[in-house]
């Protein structure tokens, strides 16, 4: 069996150029990066199209380490759609370097569903997280250079700043660390540290961030700390930060257009984790490709308890969008190791552990309707599935009223997506609007965050440490109450232990600290162990990439 490296570098890829007059786009309005990539132009949004388009969303169930394929069921449903007569533009985030030479490999799809050039998009591409990564270690060094001046200072107390460094990749070395060594020329010395740039509150701007103007607008709210005197907040624009840093990200801030392994448009911008972060593409991205199509096609990280969640009650509500419907991603392994597998046997028939591990799918089927959206559970084929094991979930949906498609996207790609694609048509056109948040935002904070703990992840309550209870107090005083919720909480478990599997009960999420993201406009509670700094694991796959004289990347996937 091919790998997707192998059978991403058989593919015959046509000019960017070709792709952007699918979507109806001059050459003179695009910015090359080669053949084969291309920035796109702020002025392609058009409010009256993006009503007119179906939003289509792909999450998943509690997933494995490995992943449960909602990128490359995002990439076979766009082939298929196609293939139906749809007009639709799939719209993804890019990589992380982290889990590219960490664990999960890159995020560009597999098989026959993918998207390319593969070996740049899950590499450098075309140099947006470096951006990222400059304007948010900008605004660390301005910081700690007021911190050392004696005529300009803020009065900034250095034990109330939160803002650390950020490096994609990740580095478990960094997570703490000292600045300001070397004596009086070096600094002033303090605990800082480094988070991977994917959990960059400047990830979380650009990705929520209309047009330039919004852009350094919400990095000059960026909450930096407290003065010594009187407490007084300080924020980026108290340092003049925020138009250097939108200088670095004027190129950052345009979406990105490449294609599929069938050679339909994809506009991939912007990349924050959703366990850490929120989850999802650019605002920009999204409208763009909506703006184009008559179908867009977009994911959000890991389950509905965690990206879809937040795409819901962040990232629609605060670009006014209305998702159709949710495809939900399953897949006989993860059900299995929900049902008590052990990760080792995972591949390996075991109906008994799937029966069991349906209740973790049921719980994610649950959390979309209380958004007043359908879905259809999209079973992505492996061929260590069995066909008992794959009637189970058929059941099980069929049970609950529920709609569920076997999709061979790896393997055949659009073709193995055409029963998934018109399914999400049906969906897509019988909604009529029901979307509907599961929170306002003007609630107060602990409100929101019991909400989505209870009703989202099924816990009995919420914990609150002394930590978390003070930041509590400083965003009441800091007026930041009405800011939506971007929970930081492991991918592997409905609560915030990653070894509760399946559908746990009798259970309450601990927050152990809470980050003021002002200028992204969220709120962010730290549960259980989580890091923003991941680590490599025992064996990293950067051991089995490598490059020939002749520039060919292998080991990538």
């Amino acid at each position: 069996m091919p790998s997707d490296l192998e059978i991403a570098s058989k593919a015959t890829l046509k000019p960017v150029s070709e792709i952007a007059s699918q979507l109806g786009i001059s050459p003179d309005r695009l910015e090359l990066y080669g053949k084969y990539k291309a920035k796109l132009p702020l002025t392609l949004v058009n409010p009256a199209a993006i009503e007119r388009c179906k939003l289509i969303l792909v999450s998943a169930l509690s997933p494995t380490p490995a992943g449960e394929g909602k990128t490359t069921t995002s990439i076979g449903l766009t082939q298929g759609l196609n293939r139906i007569g749809k007009k639709t533009t799939v719209v993804l985030r890019e990589p992380s370097l982290g889990p590219v030479f960490g664990m999960k490999g890159g995020a560009t799809g597999g098989g026959y569903s993918q998207v390319l050039p593969m070996e740049d998009i899950n590499l450098h591409f075309t140099g947006d997280f470096a951006a990222i990564e400059k304007a948010h270690n900008l605004l660390a060094a301005l910081i700690d250079n007021n911190l050392q001046s004696r005529t300009r200072s803020l009065d900034l107390d250095p034990r109330t700043i939160a803002w650390k460094r950020v490096f994609d990749m990740n580095d478990r070395a960094l997570r703490n660390v000292v600045v300001g060594l070397g004596g009086s020329a070096g600094g002033v010395p303090r605990e800082s540290g480094f988070d991977i740039t994917a959990a960059s509150e400047i990830m979380a701007i650009l990705c929520l961030s209309e047009n330039l103007a919004d852009l350094k607008k919400r990095m000059g709210n960026i909450f930096v700390g407290l003065t010594f005197k009187d407490r007084s907040p300080v924020f980026a624009r108290d340092l003049n930060a925020q138009g250097a840093m939108a200088a670095l990200l004027k190129d950052a801030i345009k979406p990105n257009l490449v294609q599929t392994i069938e050679g339909n448009p994809a506009i991939i911008h912007g990349g924050p984790f959703a366990n850490i972060a929120q989850g999802t593409n650019t605002v920009i991205a999204t409208r763009t490709g909506m703006s184009l199509s008559d179908y867009v096609v977009t994911e959000a990280g890991f389950g509905c308890d965690l990206g879809a969640e937040k795409f819901m009650d962040i990232k629609c509500v605060s670009a006014g969008l209305k998702p159709r419907c949710v495809v939900i991603v399953a897949t006989v392994r993860a059900l299995r190791y929900h049902g008590g597998a052990d990760l080792k046997v995972v591949s390996e028939p075991n109906p008994a552990a799937v029966e069991k591990g349906l209740e973790n799918l049921e719980k994610h089927i649950e959390n979309v309707a209380k958004f007043g959206l359908k879905c259809v559970v999209s079973i992505n084929k492996f061929t260590t599935d069995s066909a008992e094991e794959i009637d189970l979930i058929r059941k099980r949906c069929e049970s609950l009223g529920q709609s569920a498609v076997v999709a061979d996207v790896w393997g055949q790609g659009g073709a193995g997506a055409v029963d998934l694609a018109h399914e999400v048509v049906r969906l897509a056109e019988a909604d009529r609007g029901g979307f509907k948040p599961l929170y306002d935002w003007s609630w107060p904070v602990r409100k929101k965050i019991e909400t989505i703990a209870t009703q989202i992840y099924g816990a009995d309550g919420v914990d609150y440490t002394p930590p978390a209870r003070d930041t509590l107090a400083r965003i009441k005083k800091l007026n930041l109450e009405s800011l939506p919720i971007c929970m930081a909480k492991t991918q592997k478990s409905f609560s915030d232990n990653p070894e509760l599997i399946g559908r746990p009960r009798n259970f309450r999420i601990t927050v152990r600290e809470i980050e003021i993201a002002a200028g992204a406009g969220f709120i962010v509670p730290i549960t259980g162990e989580m890091m923003r700094m991941p680590g490599l694991p025992l064996v990293p796959s950067a051991e089995a990439i490598d490059i020939d004289d002749d520039g060919r990347i292998s080991g990538l996937f």
